[in-house]
């Protein structure tokens, strides 16, 4: 009888990474996260044995072993806005290892200290990587080596393995040594637009029409649910594919409506429905997209099929509370992939 692969899930939110492991073979005995909306979705999806919702520090991790004995996966995103690209422009807001939050990142390495897992996972925003966080990603490193682990880590484009949306995230994979380091799958997609000869032996990327288009709605609900807020009329005008910037004296519009880069990339951003989705942010806005090539907001169909969620994936809370666990999510597909690898490369 094949081993069971256990897997441990902090900082879960609504369980993309758990829902892709679980995809991927393991078996999910534990997952936690704080906000109560996050902790019933996991719950109601039975994607786990056991749901805490709880401060993380106040987890004791060293009882999870006593249990369920050897622990062989750990895997989480601590939350990220300290290092986020929108943190490059709230100067009033510390960023990295000065932020409050910052003992999330310490409390990761408890987790791993405590349970000592064979393999762990480690997610976050790819600015993590970025020179302002060096004192972050330092700390991960030198924890790792500290508690006995050979790193490999590599900043992820999704839409390069198949996910209809352009997200791109830092995986860290670190593997107790003694063990052959995690190598990456290669990736199975590409931006056909580039015709590169080099990826012949790949398909294109998965677009947001292939994924939403089927899904529509009536007339009226479409006016009623029109996006840009007093803005509304100029995105009307806007191109799919296209943001605020197609209003500028550089892109040529005659008579310019706004100054190039003085607003977030996802301003009036429209998507299109030829290539993947831009990342779905965990904020819902009203002028800030990606929004339908229609004109009006996502739905959370929509956005659950761009994070690639099944349909039949159960978020609770109102709108703004499961817009913003699916923004949050790691999309289960690029989970399960990785989850595949690391099962492959340790357990089988």
């Amino acid at each position: 009888m094949q081993k069971k692969i256990k897997v441990v899930s902090i900082y879960s939110g609504a369980g993309g990474l758990d829902l892709g492991f679980h995809k991927g073979g393991f078996l999910n005995i534990f997952s936690t996260d704080y906000w109560q909306p996050s902790c019933d979705t996991l719950k109601k999806n039975n994607i786990s044995q056991e749901v805490l919702c709880e401060d993380i520090r106040k987890i004791n991790f060293s009882e999870i072993p006593k249990k369920h004995k050897e622990i062989d996966c750990l895997i989480g995103g601590p939350p990220c806005p300290a290092y986020s690209k929108s943190r490059f422009y709230l100067k009033n807001k510390k960023r990295a290892m000065e932020d409050e939050n910052s003992y999330t990142l310490e409390e990761y390495f408890r987790a791993v200290k405590e349970l000592s897992p064979k393999v762990f996972l480690f997610e976050n925003v790819f600015g993590f990587v970025y020179k302002p966080h060096k004192e972050a990603f330092d700390y991960l490193k030198s924890q790792s080596d500290i508690l006995g682990y050979d790193i490999s880590y590599k900043v992820i484009n999704c839409a390069n393995y198949g996910v209809p949306q352009t997200r791109e995230r830092f995986f860290c994979i670190g593997v107790k040594k003694g063990n052959k380091k995690f190598v990456f799958p290669e990736e199975t997609h590409f931006n056909s637009e580039l015709n590169n000869f080099k990826n012949k032996n790949k398909k294109p990327w998965v677009t947001s029409g292939d994924v939403i288009s089927d899904i529509d709605f009536n007339l009226a609900e479409d006016i009623k649910n029109q996006a840009g807020s007093k803005h509304k009329d100029l995105l009307k005008k806007i191109p799919p594919g296209e943001n605020y910037l197609y209003f500028t004296k550089e892109k040529g519009y005659p008579s310019p409506k706004f100054k190039w880069r003085s607003h977030y990339w996802s301003f009036l951003l429209k998507l299109s429905p030829n290539r993947p989705s831009w990342t779905i942010q965990a904020s819902h806005s009203n002028n800030m997209g990606p929004f339908h090539w229609k004109n009006r907001f996502l739905r959370i169909l929509e956005i659950k099929r761009i994070q690639t969620f099944d349909d039949n994936y159960i978020f609770y809370g109102d709108f703004k509370a499961q817009w913003r666990q699916i923004g949050n999510a790691v999309p289960p597909l690029m989970a399960k992939i990785l989850a595949q690898s690391i099962k492959a490369q340790y357990f089988s």
